[in-house]
């Protein structure tokens, strides 16, 4: 497409509130997701290490794999 102006590229014939709209909501969304994924990050490292304390530096059984 090819836009006579910045604003006519914003404004993109009308549609414009819904397309940067969404693409904000999006944004929004993706950095959400990646601050409650380092939330969790943090809290399961915090709680691992103090299993690990209280087990007074025991190391973990082994999983066996496949």
């Amino acid at each position: 497409m090819i836009w006579d102006s910045w604003g006519a590229f914003w404004e993109m014939g009308g549609s414009g509130p819904f397309v940067w709209g969404s693409y904000g909501v999006t944004t929004v969304l993706i950095v959400a997701e990646l601050i409650m994924l380092r939330t969790r990050r943090v809290s399961s490292t915090r709680k691992l290490n103090r299993l690990m304390r209280a087990g007074h530096g025991r190391k973990l059984p082994e999983v066996q794999g496949s």
